[in-house]
């Protein structure tokens, strides 16, 4: 059995563990969720460096923390040069959202307006266009998601995601957003 994943990115104390064990099916999905998002049955439609490079890359937009870090060093043993792109990327895409228009009545004076990121030749280059385009739709899952459309599924069918490669893809970058919230809420109470 593994050691939770959690535990392990706040470095639980004891005080934290009998917290946590107070919700023991939320510690135990969210370890799931891990496992089956970072060691899957089969990696055929995700690689297992693509997802270490789009956790540190997702994980790494909110800024340095526990959980950023974790997944840095994932993704830099996994395939160190494509990682430091990726987080090179991350830390000049970096910024404070959420952004976008709501399409429903009544919500448009919560617009907000602010960058979309497009990757840099460079790093599209570096990257290859499919792990770029993964980049730009965390991107936009993170910071702009009232605007995500089939436009930008579009987008990552065109660099060459299939269906269940979006679909793992979207799931991980939801559960790196829900992973991250807990950390950081574990630390505010340490």
């Amino acid at each position: 059995m593994t050691q939770d994943v959690v535990d392990r990115i706040v470095g639980v104390t004891p005080e934290l563990d009998a917290l946590r064990r107070r919700r023991p099916v939320t510690r135990d999905q969210l370890q799931a969720s891990f496992d089956a998002l970072f060691a899957p049955v089969s990696d055929a439609e995700v690689s297992q460096a693509e997802r270490e490079i789009v956790a540190a890359f997702t994980t790494a937009l909110a800024g340095a923390d526990p959980t950023a870090a974790f997944y840095a060093a994932r993704a830099q043993e996994a395939d160190a040069e494509r990682s430091a792109v990726a987080l090179a990327e991350a830390a000049s895409a970096a910024v404070t959202g959420p952004f976008g228009a709501y399409t429903e009545l009544g919500l448009q004076s919560e617009n907000t307006d602010g960058s979309r990121y497009t990757p840099l030749d460079a790093a599209v280059a570096a990257l290859g266009e499919r792990l770029a385009a993964a980049l730009a739709h965390a991107h936009l899952l993170v910071l702009r998601p009232r605007e995500a459309s089939g436009d930008d599924l579009g987008r990552l069918v065109e660099a060459g995601w299939s269906a269940d490669g979006i679909v793992t893809l979207s799931q991980l970058v939801s559960f790196l957003a829900f992973q991250q919230r807990v950390v950081t809420g574990l630390k505010v109470l340490a």
